[in-house]
């Protein structure tokens, strides 16, 4: 199962309140703890969270890196409702981030 890529102007044309949970994976395509932290997701969406998963390269998305104020790569921006609720910057394992995202609603 593949994450779905999304772009920026895509994202802030979503208009995601009140529509649950979101999770966003920042990444560039030349990071390998990306590729990693990509795959781990895959096997958390495989699992069945209740959170809907994208992936967003983080070199074209310079109003969503500046307004969240986001650091680094790999990071995983969980949304609720529209607003931000956590960054997550260490991908752990599968384990953690199942249970950050199952535990979304």
């Amino acid at each position: 199962m593949a994450i779905q890529e999304i772009r920026e102007d895509e994202w802030l044309e979503l208009n995601r309140i009140g529509q649950g949970t979101d999770a966003i994976l920042f990444s560039t395509p030349f990071c390998g703890t990306c590729k990693v932290a990509e795959r781990m997701l895959e096997v958390v969406d495989a699992a069945g969270v209740p959170a809907t998963l994208y992936k967003m390269n983080m070199n074209y998305s310079p109003k969503l890196r500046d307004a969240w104020k986001i650091r680094s790569v790999p990071c995983l921006a969980l949304v609720r409702n529209g607003e931000i609720v956590q960054f997550e910057y260490a991908m752990r394992s599968v384990d953690h981030l199942f249970e950050l995202l199952k535990n979304t609603e």
